[in-house]
C-alpha cells in the first residue's frame, strides 16, 4: 500500500522534496515495445489537493497537443489514475507541458469528462514551459508538478482527503513518439497496452 503523506503546505504545483518518489518501471508489453524511460513519481496532500511529482528522463519528447481534454496520451505523458469506491474511477492524464485530460469512467468508453471550470482548478507547472513543440530528441528529462484539488473529482463530494482510501496506478506513455512506450507503477496482466484497468490498481491511503 502506498501511503500519501500530508503535508501543510499551500495549494499550488510545487516539486515535492522529502516525498519518496516511486518508480513507473513496469513494462507490460515489452516484447512489442521494448522502449522504457526512466520515469519516477511521488505524491502528497495538504488535505485540500492532490499533489504530485512526475520526473522523467526520455529519448524523445513532444508537446503537440493545444487543448485540455485533447488526446495528450498521444504526446509525451504521464497519468494518475484513482477509484475511490466501485462507481468508477477518475483518469488524470498530463502531457510533458501540463495540458491536461479528465475523466471519470466506469469503464474505457463509459466516460464523463471533465467540464472548463474544472479543467482550470487543476494547476499544473512543467520544467519545459507550456509552449507546443515537435518531437525532440536526444537525452532529455523534464519534470511535471500537479495539484489537483478534491473539488475535481467531481462524480463525489469530497471536502478533505484525510484519511481517504483508494485504489491507483501511474503510468508513462507517448503513443506518437518515436519510440513508443506504456509503462506503469503497478503491473498489468493484459495482451495489449490497456491502462483502463482498475482490477489492476494498487491499493493507497491518504494520510
Amino acid at each position: 500500500m502506498l501511503k500519501i503523506r500530508k503535508i501543510e503546505v499551500p495549494a499550488a504545483p510545487r516539486e515535492l522534496v522529502g516525498v519518496p518518489a516511486e518508480p513507473v518501471a513496469c513494462n507490460n508489453w515489452a516484447q512489442e515495445f521494448p522502449y522504457a524511460p526512466k520515469v519516477t513519481f511521488a505524491a502528497a496532500h495538504n488535505g485540500t489537493h492532490l499533489l504530485l511529482t512526475f520526473r522523467v528522463e526520455e529519448e524523445c519528447t513532444m508537446a503537440v497537443v493545444t487543448e485540455d481534454n485533447g488526446p495528450v496520451w498521444t504526446d509525451s505523458a504521464v497519468e494518475f489514475f484513482i477509484s475511490f469506491d466501485d462507481r468508477g474511477y477518475y483518469n488524470f492524464e498530463f502531457s510533458c507541458i501540463g495540458k491536461a485530460l479528465l475523466g471519470f469512467r466506469k469503464t474505457k468508453p463509459d466516460v464523463t469528462h471533465a467540464t472548463p471550470e474544472v479543467m482550470a482548478s487543476i494547476l499544473r507547472s512543467s520544467s519545459l514551459g507550456d509552449a507546443n513543440f515537435e518531437e525532440r530528441r536526444g537525452d532529455n528529462s523534464w519534470e511535471l508538478n500537479v495539484a489537483i484539488p478534491v473539488s475535481a473529482f467531481f462524480a463525489h463530494n469530497f471536502q478533505s482527503l484525510d484519511g481517504v482510501r483508494a485504489r491507483a496506478n501511474v503510468y508513462k506513455c507517448g503513443d506518437n513518439l518515436s519510440k513508443p512506450h506504456f509503462l506503469s507503477w503497478q503491473p498489468i496482466r493484459t495482451e495489449k497496452p490497456n491502462f483502463h484497468v482498475p482490477q489492476f490498481f494498487g491499493e493507497v491511503e491518504f494520510e
